[in-house]
């Protein structure tokens, strides 16, 4: 019998390993983006075409490489980053690994151009799966040029499942703002389909802010400062009446690197308590910069998963810096900034710590050392409530709020079922209804009392009505007298021109007028014309959270965003016509028991429940 182990090619094992590095056409950009600052350049250029399926191009000014090097950049475990395994505590680099060209040369066709700027001429290096088709001598600027075409021609299963051009776009747009904001010192462009989104210059963090969102967050920005023995903090806070149900516009970066870390989230959170409506995050953009002997990045291949040594010192500096510039503003009064916060206090008691084990389990218990700290149940609730920040949802809209239901009546809850038929209603000739706290509506039936989410159950037949308008084509547009033209971030306007079709048929009217604008002329029928603006917005922050990987055809998430904005709301006095015609219409629907987002529309309490509950015992 033969052996059975053997290596594997290794065209084969790089396109294995690039299955982790390179996931999408997203992955290419933060990769190849990485490398140019790395490689000391000023000015950084990013061009997309069909969302990097086509091309995804990236051109700075920095190094670039001798014809040896660009040879060997494309070979596994190949960097000028590292030598020795001392090198992995002290790194400062953002790429380390070797893995990134190699990845993307073995799932793509890729085309480098290199000179170093004490060379007459540069190099051209041809690669295709792994295999080099040519390099030659070509004159050309200093610095360097990677072009990566046809990503994933030669593994079709992978290239089936990217998403829509818009979604990946996202993806892309994300991963530009996260390097573009940890570098405000180096100048971006960005340019897709021949079309500019972004030009960037050099300046301070504020600037690009300001230049990446918009220029409303020019008011809303608190500075956020504070320099300890452990770490030195930098960056802006979001004021509270600026949060947004959007969770892409929370970024921490340590070391100059963007990182996702709950633990420090919930930090954040809780410096914001009581301060935020429900159900909103804010904005904030916080460099932590740190001995790299702290911190461990080497835990996975986007590094963006990392651990420190001293986690729970970490937080409370973290918590206490963001309260002292909420309230150096004024945003919260109540709390006395003016006594000095003694940071002294955390370093006489820390001790070495080892690393732990994941960002996860560290949100929920800093390290082995340090067993005396717990969080209470309320800080423990909310810590798993914030570590969804990075987790896929599987409904990015608000659940309605629940009925709360007297002690008596929760005992008998069982008793309390959702309507299955809508014969029961209609069985009576005489019903009356009437409003509850304006956000109820209380309807008799044969059985019993049936109590209707106002909210949840006009959602749910505008969400029919829209689904049913995009899969017909029947739309009506309220044109506008006066065309208003909508401010965005340019990133958001590029992600409204991949939508307009979708939007189109959802009933609104509108082009692009610039790079960070759009003139609207008409809005769906049923939405109030000043709204447009916020059901733009309503649009792209529902789309954002969808990207996370709620499987919903573009369809239903429009018309969901629609509903959401145009359905009366809670707290809206309802007449008695009104209220009869919104339990006809609900009673009209495929699914009358449910919103569009799961929850509940109506409940039944049983006759004779009711009846036992006034009974003697």
């Amino acid at each position: 019998m033969s052996d059975l182990i053997h290596l594997l090619p290794d065209s084969l094992a790089n396109q294995i390993a690039a299955g982790e590095v390179v996931q999408r056409p997203a992955s290419v950009v933060k990769e190849l983006l990485e490398n140019a600052i790395d490689a000391g350049a000023r000015h950084i250029q990013l061009i997309v075409k069909d969302a990097g399926r086509t091309l995804i191009r990236v051109v700075d000014d920095g190094i670039g490489m001798s014809e040896t090097d660009a040879r060997m950049c494309v070979e596994r475990h190949a960097t000028s980053k590292i030598r020795s395994t001392d090198d992995l505590f002290s790194i400062r680099t953002l790429g380390f690994r070797g893995e990134a060209m190699a990845s993307i040369a073995a799932v793509a066709q890729v085309e480098l151009l290199t000179r170093r700027p004490s060379d007459e001429l540069g190099t051209r290096l041809r690669v295709e799966g792994s295999a080099v088709k040519a390099q030659e001598p070509e004159a050309c600027p200093a610095g360097t040029s990677v072009a990566v075409k046809n990503l994933f021609y030669n593994v079709p299963a992978r290239r089936k499942f990217l998403k829509s051009n818009s979604v990946e776009m996202r993806h892309i747009l994300d991963e530009f703002i996260r390097v573009a904001l940890a570098r405000p010192e180096l100048g971006f462009s960005l340019h897709q389909n021949d079309l500019e989104v972004y030009n960037l210059f050099p300046g301070k963090l504020s600037q690009r802010i300001v230049a990446l969102f918009g220029g409303n967050y020019r008011e809303q920005l608190a500075p956020c400062q504070e320099e300890t023995p452990l770490v030195k903090i930098s960056g802006y806070i979001g004021k509270p009446e600026q949060a947004r149900r959007t969770r892409g516009e929370q970024f921490f970066f340590v070391n100059q690197r963007y990182v996702r870390h709950p633990y420090l989230h919930h930090a954040v959170m809780e410096a914001y308590e009581e301060l935020l409506p429900d159900d909103t995050y804010p904005f904030y953009v916080l460099f932590l910069d740190m001995d790299p002997t702290h911190v461990d990045i080497n835990v996975h291949p986007t590094k963006t998963e990392i651990k420190f040594d001293d986690e729970r010192t970490l937080y409370a500096i973290l918590q206490a810096t963001v309260r002292r510039a909420l309230g150096a503003y004024n945003i919260t009064p109540s709390l006395d900034f003016d006594q000095d916060v003694n940071f002294g206090a955390f370093f006489k008691a820390a001790t070495p710590t080892s690393f732990s084990s994941s960002p996860r389990e560290s949100s929920r218990e800093p390290s082995d050392s340090r067993n005396d700290w717990r969080p209470s149940p309320r800080e423990a609730s909310n810590l798993k409530h914030w570590e969804k920040l990075y987790e896929s949802r599987e409904d990015p809209d608000d659940a309605p709020e629940q009925l709360v239901t007297p002690t008596a009546i929760k005992a008998t809850s069982a008793a309390n079922q959702p309507v299955k038929h809508t014969g029961d209603y209609h069985a009576g000739v005489d019903q009356k209804t009437f409003q509850l706290h304006h956000s109820y509506i209380v309807a008799q039936v044969k059985s019993g009392l049936m109590l209707i989410d106002q909210q949840a159950a006009h959602e749910r037949i505008l969400y029919e009505r829209y689904l049913s308008s995009l899969r017909k084509k029947e739309v009506v547009t309220q044109q506008l007298l006066f065309p208003q033209t909508v401010s965005l971030p340019a990133g958001d306007v590029a992600l409204l021109s991949e939508m307009k079709e979708e939007l189109a048929a959802l009933g609104f009217d509108f082009d692009m007028l610039g790079r960070d604008s759009v003139v609207v002329r008409g809005v769906p029928a049923d939405v109030p014309a000043s709204q447009q603006q916020h059901l733009l917005e309503e649009f792209l922050e529902q789309f954002k959270q969808q990207t996370a990987g709620l499987k919903l055809s573009r369809h239903e998430q429009l018309a969901r965003a629609l509903a959401r904005r145009a359905a009366r709301k809670r707290g809206t006095p309802l007449s008695e016509l009104e209220m009869r015609t919104l339990i006809d219409q609900l009673f009209a629907c495929e699914v009358p028991g449910y919103a569009p987002d799961g929850s509940l529309t109506l409940t039944l309490f049983n006759l004779d429940k009711l009846i036992e509950l006034f009974r003697p015992s």
